[in-house]
């Protein structure tokens, strides 16, 4: 059978998610308390038997979201001391072999150091330095295990043992930046390689050594931060968890294995429930006149439907802030925002979840578990709101990007111009069109269906249109060939953000098994 002739029976719905949203509410709270056992469940259970009058009550009025995580970095130097023996070898290479030179090193390094934390755009936490002459020794301290990541300065000693502590590690090492190191000639062949011709030791390769540069330094620790950001997190399903066309259960358990996400089912019904309660509570429909009055000051701002429902799109925000707080998480999601939603909340949810992300919420349409983790990755590394979106066919070095949920505050301060219209496929509700500034550099994150191999484009907006599609619109250029980006581009949905984070993309997604392929 043809598409044309699925859609004309009915079979296909005129929507961007195969979402399975025509299930009746009943049957979509059955099946999400049927997916997710274990933690999820658990989580589901903070959940059950809200009351709008006990989150109502609870400070703050509009809950903001936890910062992200700092990531705990334990620097450590090692080196040795060697005394002169005569006609004889005594010393390995390097510039360091006195007590006195070593603390000299110490106090370049710590002085080095303050300039890191200080350069650092994302949440660091730096332990006092450690110097030994024996790696052996750090195995016992606190400071070494509560670490995410080591920073070791690789003058001279046994790398062996620091491998062995099986924590994320960076390996500094000068050439000119001070007194050179020993294992500027030999951490590939000795340590790596293990005195072989192939890398040796699991999970260290040679992007985790620097010579001589601190940036190079900051933006893998700026992945690291990410990743830790990424990982153990809690995110509130509405509907339960989906994957844009993929089986039932089979992505959010693949997510669950990689990324440790405790996905936190929440039912429409229970959600029913709170927003009819929140419509009759006359402080929670004053605060979303307020905030929807303060919103349109804004002079970035035009309203081109019925302020109604974005007055609405306010009350579900404050409802899903609400929630969040209760589940202690910053993440939500929403399986069947394209309709089941909307008679529920008397608007579609694209304005809302715009609303969430630019206040640091991750909040995504589509429930779409095979996407959620490059956002989630993504924000955790930059700090910025990813935009989720549906991409097009590449041509001519141009491909759009277009959703109805974009955020405004994609560089992290200032929000874009907007006009706020109906979400598309409905012409219901609110939904912002956000127009993105032309000469933008993004990154894009292409995530394959079985969470193996993603793609990263980096690209930089040409255009912002309005063609006859989801509100939020983007053409953006790109540097590889028409037919290998045709070719290479896996899963759906694309994320999208502000700034170049492929290197950082990369050398995260390795240490969760994920191949990361670069066009461009």
């Amino acid at each position: 059978m043809t598409y044309e002739h699925d859609y004309l029976a009915g079979k296909v719905h005129p929507r961007c998610c195969p979402c399975h949203e025509t299930s009746t509410l009943s049957t979509l709270g059955t099946l999400t308390r049927r997916t997710f056992l274990g933690s999820a469940a658990i989580g589901s259970s903070i959940l059950s038997g809200l009351s709008w009058a006990s989150l109502a009550g609870q400070a703050p009025e509009v809950p903001m979201p936890p910062p992200r995580q700092a990531l705990k970095v334990k620097p450590v130097f090692l080196y040795r001391v060697y005394q002169p023996r005569p006609q004889t070898s005594w010393r390995n290479w390097g510039g360091i072999h006195t007590e006195e030179a070593a603390a000299q090193e110490v106090a370049r390094i710590q002085e080095e150091l303050k300039q890191l934390q200080a350069s650092a755009d994302f949440p660091l936490e730096l332990a006092p330095l450690t110097a030994t002459k024996d790696a052996r020794q750090l195995s016992g301290m606190e400071d070494v295990q509560s670490a995410d990541a080591l920073l070791v300065y690789a003058n001279d000693g046994d790398l062996n043992a620091i491998a062995a502590l099986k924590k994320d590690t960076i390996f500094f090492i000068r050439h000119k930046s001070g007194p050179l190191y020993l294992y500027y000639e030999i951490i590939s062949p000795r340590f790596l390689r293990q005195h072989t011709d192939e890398l040796q030791v699991p999970g260290m390769d040679n992007e985790d050594v620097v010579i001589d540069k601190y940036d190079e330094v900051l933006w893998r620790l700026r992945a690291l931060c990410g990743l830790k950001n990424a990982r153990n997190q809690g995110i509130v399903a509405i509907g339960g968890a989906g994957a844009w066309a993929q089986p039932p259960k089979v992505v959010p358990e693949l997510v669950k294995k990689i990324w440790g996400t405790e996905i936190i089912d929440f039912s429409y019904e229970e959600l029913g429930k709170l927003i009819r309660a929140a419509r009759a509570d006359e402080a929670a429909v004053k605060l979303a006149k307020q905030r929807t009055d303060e919103y349109l000051k804004d002079s970035n701002v035009t309203l081109e439907t019925d302020r109604a429902f974005l007055e609405n799109a306010f009350l579900l925000d404050h409802v899903f802030r609400k929630i969040m707080a209760q589940a202690n998480c910053r993440m939500i999601t929403i399986n069947g925002c394209m309709g089941t939603i909307m008679p529920i909340a008397e608007t579609s949810a694209c304005m809302t979840l715009s609303l969430l992300n630019d206040d640091g919420y991750l909040a995504f349409c589509e429930s779409d578990f095979v996407v959620i983790p490059a956002g989630m990755l993504l924000c955790g590394i930059s700090g910025l709101p990813p935009f989720l979106n549906d991409p097009t066919y590449p041509h001519d070095g141009i491909i759009t990007l277009a959703h109805c949920t974009a955020p405004r505050k994609l560089n992290g301060r200032e929000r874009e111009p907007a006009r706020i219209l109906t979400h598309f496929e409905s012409d219901y509700g609110a939904a912002p069109k956000v127009e993105m500034r032309n000469g933008q550099i993004v990154t894009n994150v292409l995530p394959d269906f079985k969470s193996q191999r993603w793609v990263g484009l980096r690209g930089e907006i040409v255009a912002h249109p309005f063609l006859p599609i989801c509100r939020s619109q983007i053409d953006i250029r790109y540097t590889c060939d028409d037919k290998l980006l045709a070719d290479r581009m896996p899963g759906f949905h694309w994320m999208t953000i502000y700034g170049d984070y492929l290197r950082e993309t990369g050398y995260a997604l390795k240490r969760v098994g994920i191949k990361f392929e670069v066009l461009g």
